[in-house]
């Protein structure tokens, strides 16, 4: 089985369109100050917290979208270059099934398993 680049092209391109567009709708839910909900019975603290959580929340989210959309983007620029299909570690092929089941896969399996034994055995940060 070989890799159909005109279909992962074509994959990558519908993601980054739906990528985009959802990164548009969370800059368009960010609520004004005017909409927030004022006289909670816990008082404005407990309004604060939420406001805060919610924020926390939807930037959590906006930070994964952006991640998802630079893999997404380092994919098509491996098309265009014609290292397509090849993993930035090692050098080697990526298997064609991991690449339709994930077209911006940039590793080959043997590389992201050790990605993400290193990941695991590294302590907390801060």
């Amino acid at each position: 089985m070989t890799v159909d680049i005109k279909k992962s092209r074509e994959n990558l391109e519908n993601e980054h369109k739906r990528l985009t567009l959802e990164l548009e709708q969370l800059g368009t839910t960010v609520p004004s100050s005017e909409e927030r909900r004022e006289g909670s019975p816990f008082g404005k603290r407990e309004e604060e917290a939420t406001v805060t959580l919610e924020l926390e929340k939807r930037l959590a989210l906006e930070n994964r979208i952006r991640q998802e959309l630079a893999r997404v983007e380092h994919a098509l620029k491996k098309i265009k270059e014609g290292t397509y299909g090849f993993c930035d570690n090692c050098g080697q092929p990526i298997d064609p099934e991991r690449l339709e089941a994930l077209p911006q896969a940039s590793l080959c399996l043997k590389c992201k398993e050790q990605q993400a034994k290193n990941a695991r055995g590294k302590p907390p940060t801060g």
